[in-house]
């Protein structure tokens, strides 16, 4: 199973507004809680890329799968701020692409905490998996698989 959870906390190293950690099946997104959401934003942004560009995860999309180095398409995640009402994220996913809308009036706390049901709804899809190790690590109810 895939678990990703984001968390607002007070004691990252300074000048570090977000650290994502990936371990076998499992991401933790830390943002300081001390700072502006858009600065957190901003720095989000940049991690996630890292994430990313380690080439450790794979969407599937319809009958293809897409990841960091497909062409034309390179898999990767945008969050974006929006001035709109909605307290919980919106999350858009296309071909190689997934945009999360975050109202900019929320605090860290209010994005860290709304971004754990929306990931979780967003993850059980069943688009998304990691290769980890040599496994396949994916929300599938079957056992996982080796490659």
């Amino acid at each position: 199973m895939l678990d990703v959870a984001y968390e607002a906390v007070d004691d990252l190293p300074p000048g570090r507004l977000a650290i994502i950690d990936e371990d076998r099946g499992l991401i933790r997104v830390r943002l300081d809680k001390t700072e502006p959401l858009a600065d957190v934003v901003r720095q989000l942004n940049i991690e996630i890329d890292q994430l990313m560009s380690s080439a450790h995860w794979f969407q599937l999309w319809g009958n293809e799968i897409v990841c960091r180095d497909t062409p034309g398409c390179p898999l990767r995640i945008r969050y974006v701020l929006k001035d709109w009402d909605l307290e919980d994220p919106a999350v858009a996913e296309d071909r190689g692409i997934i945009s999360v809308y975050i109202n900019a009036g929320l605090s860290v706390e209010q994005f860290a905490a709304a971004m754990n049901p929306v990931t979780k709804r967003h993850l059980d899809a069943g688009h998304w998996f990691q290769l980890y190790a040599g496994e396949i690590i994916d929300n599938s109810p079957g056992p996982m698989s080796q490659v």
